[in-house]
């Protein structure tokens, strides 16, 4: 399979828009995922079948340790297949308050020779209710073990950019999935770069204020945040300590790229931003906050590594950083979507010490 799609799909796909290549994977993923032949027929092809490598972190208990980042299902289209693909689960989103329909075009960017895509969303998605009655449904229908997180962002809206109307935009938000009892765990996202208003919550006083609200809502579901990776890791550990002080259960290291000198290629790129990088630049950014911060806070943060997963040994690394879970998008696209089952392939050749 992965030489059918590097050698013959991939190039094929890759004349298209990414953007449409990517809303027709979600509407033929979604109707595959509607019927059980649907899911037993791509099962047959990337379903993970080997040794139990299941995993239990802050209580929940993943089937695979892989899961498909926030990002690619922002509108929990894709639950019911997604487990056919050797997902141990899947961060849907990131959903904010009101729906958006993104940012002007082109909104994902392919650089082919970098090994990533220019992410220019702005937060793309039908809105919390909408999500929270698909999500809804989905769960009634029931299938697979499956573990369905959601990443909680601040609506992409002028209204929105101040530090009270941003923080009430989040709490109202997670309110409403709390109330509704959907999502398995919670990320709070405060480092989409490509949004009104910036990263502002990634300013220690106002993760402080942001979290100081957002506690107030009880409720018995792990909670993380979505880490910024372009930050210097003293101002990044004053943001750890921060999550530490409000028992936040851990964090996700991290979200896209902002630094196009960073790319190997630099001229494949558009000299002035215009959304942040994934994959490969994102990778020696990634594990380097990892190590850290399994380093200083060593058991007291759950970590989830995020960035750069092109390979099984990629996301090895990540684990032998300190990951406890792993979360991709773009290796996926670069490589195919066999990707997911090799990786749990070498998981479950690794001795379970340097695995766990």
């Amino acid at each position: 399979m992965k030489y059918v799609y590097r050698n013959l799909l991939q190039p094929i796909l890759f004349l298209f828009n990414a953007e449409r290549v990517h809303n027709a994977f979600t509407k033929v993923g979604e109707l595959l995922g509607k019927t059980a032949i649907g899911r037993k027929i791509v099962a047959t092809f990337y379903d993970y079948r080997g040794k139990d490598i299941s995993k239990t972190v802050d209580g929940i208990t993943y089937r695979t340790p892989v899961m498909l980042s926030a990002g690619f299902d922002y509108n929990g289209r894709l639950t019911q297949i997604l487990p056919s693909l050797g997902f141990g689960g899947v961060e849907v989103g990131s959903i904010t308050l009101k729906p958006y329909e993104g940012n002007p075009k082109p909104r994902m960017t392919r650089l082919i020779k970098n090994k990533s895509i220019i992410i220019n969303k702005g937060l793309k998605n039908e809105g919390v209710d909408n999500i929270i009655s698909r999500l809804q449904k989905r769960k009634a229908e029931g299938g697979k073990r499956f573990v369905v997180g959601i990443s909680i962002a601040r609506t992409n809206d002028p209204s929105t950019t101040s530090t009270r109307d941003g923080i009430i935009d989040y709490f109202t938000t997670l309110k409403k999935l709390v109330k509704n009892e959907v999502g398995d765990y919670y990320t709070i996202n405060i480092s989409c770069p490509n949004a009104f208003g910036g990263e502002s919550f990634t300013e220690p006083k106002l993760l402080d204020q942001l979290l100081t609200k957002l506690t107030t809502i009880k409720h018995n579901k792990p909670m993380y945040l979505k880490m910024p990776i372009n930050k210097p890791w003293k101002e990044f550990r004053e943001l750890l300590k921060i999550a530490v002080d409000y028992s936040i259960h851990g964090v996700i290291i991290g979200n896209l790229n902002k630094n196009y000198d960073d790319l190997e290629y630099r001229k494949e790129a558009p000299r002035e931003y215009r959304g942040g990088l994934s994959g490969t630049p994102c990778r020696k950014r990634s594990n380097d906050l990892i190590k850290n911060t399994k380093d200083t806070y060593g058991d007291k943060l759950t970590i989830i590594g995020c960035g750069g997963i092109m390979t099984p040994e990629d996301a090895l690394e990540k684990f032998e950083l300190g990951c406890d879970l792993v979360q991709l998008i773009t290796g996926m696209i670069f490589e195919g979507p066999q990707l997911i089952k090799s990786i749990c392939t070498k998981i479950s050749l690794v001795d379970n010490s340097d695995y766990n």
